[in-house]
């Protein structure tokens, strides 16, 4: 038998791959279906089962396009009813792989289909827990995405969970290792381990979520503080796990459209696509599309895709780095994002040379800003971030809601903004730029640069919010 955990750092999303005797199954996969193929070919071993644990919000899973590639059917748990052919398990059924099992366990609270997957070896030991986001390492999924779909309300569900969490994983033994869904950086979660496993008896004494002597009423208070809202994208995902969506060698075919300059352009002003710019933040303020955004794909890619664009059939023109296109449209459709319709041929190289109108943004040091009289400043970090320290004076206004910082941000003077290093002020910069906020200045090197310059005053505001964020 042998397990792998085949890790996204970009969505902080673990995908298994367990094989025993030529037969294997795969739980919860990503969109792209190749590196599945690639190690069961490999191998010479057979997929048997594609097993969801629930239908994710934070991705599009490759279940659908999996399954018809290898005729293994898709197996969700008690409750779900997704509009497509799915074995529908019940609490403990048992499915065979090679000499192994995996025995299902309902644990509803996340979702109210969620469920875990207990792995048996030969002898019927337990051995491993692939616990979806029923429980992850150092915390358990957040209780508030599905309220709607469960006509629940947050307390309801965590309540739900807390007894999933009592009654089917706790008595478990304490040297099974717990395989979660995520990791550090996922929104599903508020407080993950950078560890992507762990053994159940260690977690039962440091995850707060599963301290033995804690009463419901006080699981339900600590779940439920310090929630960020969810990202806009998330119901878009659950319906297209749940519904189905298009296969994903159409999806990469349309989005790998080589376009000439003025092929991109025109295909610009005829479909009004977005034109996102997926460069480093330096080569994207040094000369750009106007009106292109920036979000680049050497960071938390994906999530802030799907935070910003708020239609997941938005169609979208790449300004890529030479050689990147595919791995920038796979990983747009990782989220849903499928109407990739081309991408600018050879980079912005061939838009300059082709004389092409280009745009910049003006940015300004940390010792420069200091030279600026009542500078009007907003940091755009998340709030627990900045309550932990920041600039004195510099109002918070999170990337996640920049929509509403709007208003707040002046077209007339002179905005400096930034986040810890310098990549999520270049998006909100890019977006402003965007929408006509000539005098939006970035701050090269983020709060790091300000506050190591020595010329600015931090405050630490350390609140029960940023305890739990």
């Amino acid at each position: 038998m042998t397990i792998e955990q085949i890790y996204t750092g970009c969505l902080a999303q673990g995908a298994y791959f367990i094989e025993s005797e030529g037969e294997a199954v795969v739980i919860d996969p990503l969109r792209e279906t190749a590196p599945y193929l690639d190690r069961a070919a490999k191998s010479g071993t057979t997929i048997k089962y594609v097993l969801e644990t629930h239908f994710h919000a934070d991705f599009v899973s490759g279940h659908l396009d999996l399954s018809k590639k290898t005729g293994a059917p898709i197996v969700y748990g008690p409750t779900a009813a997704p509009d497509f052919d799915a074995i529908i398990a019940h609490d403990g059924q048992e499915f065979k792989i090679g000499k192994v099992t995996l025995r299902v366990l309902h644990t509803p609270g996340h979702t109210m289909e969620s469920t875990c997957y207990l792995l048996l070896d030969e002898n019927g030991r337990e051995k491993a827990l692939f616990s979806g986001d029923t429980l992850f390492i150092g915390d358990v999924g957040r209780p508030d995405l599905a309220q709607k779909a469960a006509d629940m309300t947050q307390e309801q569900l965590a309540e739900t969970l807390y007894d999933s969490l009592r009654n089917k994983i706790m008595p478990l033994s304490d040297d099974i290792i717990v395989y979660p869904a995520h990791g550090a950086g996922s929104a599903c979660g508020k407080s993950m381990s950078k560890e992507t496993f762990d053994r159940l008896g260690h977690q039962k004494q440091v995850n707060y979520a599963l301290r033995a002597d804690m009463t419901k009423a006080e699981f339900v208070q600590e779940v439920t503080t310090g929630l960020l809202p969810p990202p806009s994208y998330f119901p878009l995902n659950v319906a297209m796990n749940k519904k189905g969506y298009d296969p994903i060698d159409e999806v990469m075919e349309r989005g790998s459209r080589a376009l000439s300059p003025r092929a991109f352009e025109a295909a610009a002003n005829e479909t009004g696509a977005l034109v996102l710019d997926t460069r480093n933040a330096e080569d994207f303020a040094k000369g750009f599309i106007p009106n292109s955004i920036n979000i680049g794909i050497d960071g938390g890619f994906a999530p802030w895709v799907g935070a910003l664009i708020p239609d997941v059939r938005q169609e979208i023109l790449l300004v890529t780095d030479a050689g990147r296109e595919t791995e920038v449209v796979q990983r747009l459709a990782r989220v849903g994002y499928d109407y990739c319709i081309g991408f600018l041929e050879g980079g912005i190289q061939t838009w300059i040379d082709a004389g092409m109108e280009t745009d910049q943004i003006q940015r300004v040091n940390a010792d420069d800003l200091a030279a600026v009289e009542h500078a009007l400043i907003f940091d755009v970090r998340k709030p627990g971030e900045y309550e932990t320290e920041h600039i004195e004076g510099v109002k918070n206004t999170p990337l996640d809601f920049i929509n509403d910082a709007m208003s707040e941000i002046p077209k007339d003077q002179p905005a400096f903004v930034h986040c810890a290093g310098g990549y999520r002020s270049m998006i909100f910069t890019s977006i402003l730029r965007a929408r006509g906020y000539d005098q939006i200045v970035e701050v090269r090197g983020g709060f790091k640069a300000l506050k190591d310059s020595g010329k600015f005053e931090t405050v630490t505001e350390v609140s029960e919010h940023a305890k739990h964020e």
